[in-house]
């Protein structure tokens, strides 16, 4: 592949590199967002190539059933599955490959200190060519769950690294700890418009066994405490007995322990209120989830940013999102959806003031918010603060 031997006219194509998750791993939404990137930018006559995981984790620090997807391989992708997330001879072998390339740019994806020392590494070797400009998109900088070492691998992370991209205010703040003299922007995330269009509230409720005439609401991705489902799960007892006429929709694979949810599911009651299909819900899938859905709860104890935010706007699905971090700053206050505190009973409240108001009050707002989210401005904005 290569699309810098024949650009879009008036742009000169640079070479570059993606260093983060791709296929065949699942990532999270960090590999579907670092291919729809990698697209937007061959889009604009650039060429680029991805370097993912061989290994991403150590089996024992991986909480889900699989790291790696079924699914076939994006069509027109060079991805290199190379780099040993525990193997510091990898990393230099990875950083000198990389390094005799010459890209003008590489883009760092950064969402865990683990992943520190291994992209620090390579990093340090690519930047001995003195070529190369390094972006870091930093999901976050401080994590969800901090664990010791966090600090240390990340300040050896951001040393070589010459700008970020944040998709948070948040993130952004939490940058000046580590990197306070380094241009640093803030871009929201750009809408997941690669799952497919948007379809009929029937046809995805067929195919997914779901009653048309069900008020549905939605929890969506991977389970995990920060989340705050449990949070949602006091909320669904309260709304039981004032307001019954709904189901919950748990869609994602369980990352935390799924004997707590049992126990506390059975101990409220709420089971008649559950839809679950808490398995891995495969990109194929997600748009049968997304539009079978009334609304989308985001019930999170803490957050930076979401991946289910794009995802609702691409669909156009309202949401309620908690009063944490970046969230509230992407979902207009009773426009696109609604703020709620991250307890149950202002979660409940918000559920019953949203299907009193009618989901038809926030579709417009969502169709024309939705347009400020393009992969062109993250493009745009990480070229000018490469300096490219």
């Amino acid at each position: 592949m290569n699309i810098a031997s024949n650009p879009i006219e008036g742009i000169a194509g640079k070479k570059i590199i993606i260093l983060g998750s791709a296929h065949p791993l699942r990532g999270g939404g960090i590999a579907t967002f670092n291919e729809r990137l990698a697209k937007a930018f061959m889009q604009e006559g650039h060429d680029v190539q991805i370097f993912s995981f061989s290994l991403q984790y150590p089996s024992f620090l991986f909480p889900g059933t699989s790291q790696f997807t079924s699914e076939p391989a994006p069509v027109g992708l060079t991805i290199h599955s190379c780099i040993n997330s525990i193997n510091p001879f990898n990393w230099i072998k990875v950083g000198n490959q990389i390094k005799k390339i010459q890209p003008d740019l590489v883009i760092v994806r950064y969402w865990l200190p683990f992943m520190g020392p291994c992209l620090g590494s390579i990093l340090r070797k690519i930047k001995k060519n003195r070529v190369s400009k390094v972006v870091c998109i930093a999901d976050n900088i401080i994590p969800h769950e901090p664990k010791p070492g966090d600090q240390i691998f990340t300040k050896y992370f951001v040393k070589p690294v010459d700008a970020f991209i944040t998709m948070s205010e948040k993130v952004k703040e939490d940058l000046l700890v580590f990197a306070p003299n380094k241009p640093t922007v803030f871009i929201p995330h750009p809408l997941y418009d690669n799952f497919g269009e948007k379809i009929s509230k029937e046809l995805a409720r067929k195919y997914l066994n779901i009653e048309l005439e069900e008020k549905i609401i939605l929890f969506f991705g991977f389970i995990r405490k920060y989340k705050g489902l449990d949070i949602l799960l006091d909320s669904i007892k309260i709304l039981q007995t004032s307001y019954p006429s709904f189901k919950l929709l748990i869609a994602g694979e369980f990352y935390d322990d799924q004997k707590l949810y049992n126990e506390q599911i059975e101990r409220l009651g709420i089971e008649q209120q559950l839809i679950l299909r808490t398995h891995f819900i495969s990109d194929n899938e997600v748009k049968y989830y997304l539009c079978a859905s009334d609304l989308i709860v985001q019930p999170y104890r803490s957050a930076t940013q979401s991946g289910v935010t794009p995802l609702a706007y691409h669909f156009e699905i309202p949401m309620i999102v908690t009063n944490v971090g970046g969230l509230p700053a992407l979902v207009p206050d009773n426009k696109v959806g609604l703020i709620a505190e991250p307890t149950a009973a202002s979660i409940a409240e918000k559920i019953i003031q949203f299907f009193k108001t009618g989901e038809q009050h926030y579709l417009p707002y969502l169709v024309e918010e939705k347009k400020k989210y393009s992969w062109s401005k993250m493009v745009d904005a990480i070229m000018s603060i490469a300096k490219l």
